[in-house]
């Protein structure tokens, strides 16, 4: 009987449709062609299926055809008047309008011992389980109605759905004009014109006083530059999402067309976590340059290069979490599934992708340990140069032939590194030779001058030095130079050097001692008319001593 009834009801509907009985202005589409708009001369009330009890609910809560007692009757267990339960009624149809929940009445269950088995709900049909897990149908005694807990939230979830008192404007803007222009009332346009007013308004407003009170503020506080660059850009976008946040309160008020309204809604809930994002991803370029001023104040370079790759992983983080939040708030797309797979699939890359893995935590481990710093003189096996950059995957290295090589950070993490940059003190040891024929009094003054020119050079290590005369090989006498430099660079070493060899050359010209080099001596019998080619040096060491003097007073003069 109640399918017969079902049935002519449908080809009432569908009758009125093609005769033009169809009006733009409904809030909820019913369903095909037998849910388009019920002429108010049908009355229209049943409740044994989901399906029955929605088509009562919407069709008797259409704009033609405004009959909210008979929807009332979809309420379960209301104790109060027909008024009020009218107004409960009413209350629950501006919550699936303002949350721009499209119903698509075909798809409700027409089956009247319908069990959610997806779920495993008994009895029970959601409308929306993710945006409106309040709102559901039950059975009891052989009536689909509305629940006696959805019956309890109706007022709460209006509160929430029109905060601020603007569930007061659905009376107040609708006496404006019903007059109907481009498919909507007067009070609708009206309403929009007033919205869009505001909106360029609060945008100018907040614009000024953000940039000329922050701009005050900080230039009070000395952060003029950082405001800036940093924080009024963070600020302006802030003052965007406030005026989202009010389109998106005032918005449900115009109870425009649902198929707008779910539109927009979604628009919203979209921009508002994108609109975030773009906010701490801005504020990522400011802890960056909060680093990097710490990192100027240390002495490693490496934290200098650590910043630009704090920053970028930063911001990739914040896109990541970002999307995913648009993806679940905005889009309402389920991101667990995604999330499960993400996981299995980051399983397969990992196993796929071992050694770009291997040379992450390897580049994390050198940023821990720091076994060494950009600038530094490294050698690790056949790897030998200073350290130019140190990214997440390699180290480039540039070596003395002016050459760069990249050297994976995993096979790094696992070598031997000789960090010739964290030396605190660099060896020298040179052998100074000189010639057979230099009297052994010369030697000793010459020995002294040498140790007294490692001590007066403002770079060299004083407690621990050795010079001694301490060979004779087959063309010279040698003497042992073997000292520290305690200089930070190779180049500030071999300016060193340089400083301490060219005093060696000096003192050696003032005492009249000779270098030695390779050479062969045909040793000759002495003819009186002619002089020997070996210098002649005095018997006695006074002079020696005298000139070491003099020297040593010329150099601490100069």
């Amino acid at each position: 009987m109640q399918s017969l009834l079902a049935k002519q009801i449908r080809g009432i509907i569908l009758s009125l449709f093609l005769l033009g009985a169809y009006s733009p202005a409904m809030s909820q589409m019913l369903a095909d062609e037998d849910l388009m708009q019920i002429s108010d001369t049908v009355v229209y009330e049943n409740l044994s299926t989901p399906y029955t009890t929605t088509l009562t609910f919407f069709h008797n809560l259409q704009e033609d055809n405004f009959k909210p007692e008979i929807a009332a009757k979809t309420l379960r267990d209301f104790g109060g008047t027909d008024k009020q339960a009218a107004r409960q009624i009413v209350k629950l149809k501006q919550i699936f309008d303002g949350k721009g929940v499209f119903v698509d009445v075909d798809a409700v269950p027409n089956t009247a011992d319908f069990v959610d088995t997806t779920h495993n709900y008994q009895s029970k049909y959601y409308y929306d389980k993710g945006r409106l897990p309040q709102i559901f149908l039950d059975k009891q005694g052989g009536d689909w109605k509305f629940s006696r807990y959805t019956l309890s939230q109706i007022d709460a979830m209006h509160k929430e759905t029109y905060p601020f008192g603007t569930d007061r404007l659905l009376n107040l803007l609708p006496k404006i004009g019903q007059q109907v222009y481009l498919g909507l009332h007067l009070w609708q346009l009206v309403g929009i014109f007033i919205l869009v007013m505001f909106v360029v308004v609060a945008h100018k407003l907040f614009t000024f006083i953000i940039d000329r009170g922050l701009f005050y503020v900080s230039q009070r506080v000395g952060y003029k530059h950082v405001a800036e660059k940093y924080l009024l850009p963070v600020a302006r976008v802030i003052s965007i999402y406030f005026i989202v946040l009010w389109v998106d309160i005032f918005i449900r008020v115009l109870q425009l067309p649902i198929e707008i309204v779910t539109w927009l809604v979604v628009l919203l809930n979209a921009i508002k976590p994108l609109i975030i994002t773009i906010v701490f991803y801005k504020l990522a370029d400011l802890l960056s340059a909060y680093f990097e001023r710490k990192a100027e104040r240390t002495e490693s370079n490496l934290d200098d290069q650590l910043v630009p790759l704090v920053r970028k992983t930063l911001k990739a983080f914040v896109i990541v979490i970002g999307s995913l939040f648009i993806l679940k708030d905005g889009l309402q797309v389920d991101i667990w599934p995604f999330l499960t797979g993400l996981s299995i699939g980051g399983l397969a890359f990992a196993l796929a992708a071992q050694d770009t893995i291997k040379n992450f935590f390897g580049s994390v481990m050198i940023f821990i340990d720091k076994p060494f710093q950009v600038g530094d003189w490294i050698t690790s096996g056949d790897v030998d140069g200073i350290v130019e950059e140190v990214g997440f995957r390699s180290t480039r290295v540039r070596t003395f032939r002016n050459s760069l090589m990249y050297i994976p950070n995993g096979r790094i993490a696992d070598a031997t590194v000789d960090n010739h940059g964290l030396r605190q003190y660099r060896r020298f040891y040179s052998t100074i030779t000189i010639t057979y024929d230099t009297p052994p009094e010369l030697i000793n003054v010459f020995v002294e001058g040498l140790r007294e020119i490692v001590e007066n050079h403002p770079k060299t290590r004083k407690d621990y030095y050795n010079v001694y005369f301490n060979d004779m090989s087959s063309f010279s006498l040698d003497i042992m130079f073997y000292v520290f430099f305690e200089v930070p660079t190779w180049g500030d070493e071999l300016q060193a050097r340089h400083e301490l060899l060219i005093q060696i050359l000096k003192l050696a010209k003032e005492l009249g001692v000779n270098f030695a080099f390779p050479t062969q001596t045909l040793h000759m019998e002495t003819f009186p008319e002619k002089e020997g080619l070996s210098p002649i040096y005095p018997d006695h060491s006074e002079g020696y001593r005298r000139k070491l003097d003099e020297f040593i007073k010329k150099q601490k003069g100069n």
